[in-house]
């Protein structure tokens, strides 16, 4: 029977404060964007004495059981073999310990990608940034008219996602630290599939530097030159002094007395 999320969650946070029953951690690997058809693991983190977990997926209020383990463990993986759009949506687990449930974990919320052709990403600028600065990137679909796009950076989550319609979505990022360095893709997908995606634009890479690294550098080219001026400057004036004490001048030589040769003969 399928029971409401929302109060089911809230009767067993209500009960898990009573005793030491740490909220569970939901992950997925190798992250929440799933290619159509591949596979991903949900990992479940509770804690040793957890004897029971179960994975749940739900939507329009309601939540379905996926699967459930059995086991003592300190965490539970659970494998999704194909990721279609009848797989994607929010997941969430929880773990049973004694003789009570844990509360729900936070929603993760796993997408499938590549169901409509993927788009294009650019940036109104250069993709070498200085920080503190804003960038604009655009997400371009060339065919197909979505009405939601997302935004992501690899290794990580969403960035962001933009409402407007249409063929093209707005992203902008900033100020911007070192930490906006990355590839970013862009994704089409409409408000009433929120879980299936187009497939991924090509990577757009993102490079921020530090004013104060590039004043740095300069700096130190700036000295680096003028040392090396300064240095070939000194070596040309040992080399001149070297050449003029080494060939003297005709005039400054000592007079010598001239030497004269006589012919003797020889006596016999």
């Amino acid at each position: 029977m399928n029971l409401s999320l929302p109060v089911l969650c809230l009767s067993e946070k209500i009960r898990a404060q009573e005793g030491d029953f740490p909220i569970p951690i939901v992950s997925a690997t190798p992250g929440s964007a799933i290619p159509w058809n591949e596979s991903v693991k949900i990992l479940c983190w509770g804690t040793p004495e957890s004897y029971l977990y179960q994975l749940e997926i739900w939507g329009n209020s309601t939540f379905e059981v996926v699967e459930k383990q059995l086991g003592f463990q300190k965490e539970a993986e659970f494998l999704i073999e194909h990721m279609n759009p009848n797989t994607a949506g929010r997941y969430q687990c929880r773990y049973r310990k004694r003789d009570r449930w844990s509360e729900c974990s936070k929603a993760l919320e796993l997408v499938v990608t590549g169901f409509y052709s993927k788009p294009s990403l650019s940036a109104d600028q250069s993709v070498e940034v200085l920080r503190g600065e804003t960038v604009s990137l655009q997400c371009t679909s060339a065919h197909v008219p979505f009405d939601r796009f997302s935004l992501t950076k690899e290794g990580g989550a969403t960035v962001s996602q933009s409402q407007s319609g249409g063929h093209q979505g707005s992203f902008v990022l900033g100020p911007v630290n070192q930490s906006f360095s990355g590839n970013y893709r862009c994704y089409g997908w409409y408000r009433g599939s929120p879980y299936v995606w187009s497939a991924p634009s090509d990577a757009l890479g993102l490079v921020v530097t530090d004013t104060t690294t590039q004043d740095y550098t300069t700096g130190n080219l700036i000295r680096m030159c003028v040392a090396g001026l300064v240095l070939v400057a000194l070596l040309a004036i040992l080399v001149e002094n070297w050449h003029s004490h080494r060939a003297p001048n005709k005039e400054d030589w000592p007079d010598f007395p001239e030497l004269s040769w006589s012919k003797q003969k020889c006596q016999t």
